[in-house]
């Protein structure tokens, strides 16, 4: 099953940031990825297999609980 990820998504990795946390708020969509650490700011973009192979798992969808 595939999974839909749309901005405003918050997603926690596999492995952690530097900074400690493991959420990201997904900013762009499409064939590149944009997410912003939820603890210090950091902005990353990645391509969608990169941004597949990181991500664990959806904890809040588009901003919802």
């Amino acid at each position: 099953m595939k999974q839909e990820y749309t901005v405003g998504d918050i997603v926690e990795t596999k492995k952690p940031h530097p900074c400690g946390s493991r959420e990201w708020e997904i900013t762009r969509t499409g064939a590149d990825y944009k997410i912003k650490c939820q603890g210090c700011g950091r902005i990353v973009m990645l391509s969608y297999p990169d941004f597949i192979r990181r991500v664990k798992r959806i904890t809040k969808k588009n901003g919802q609980a």
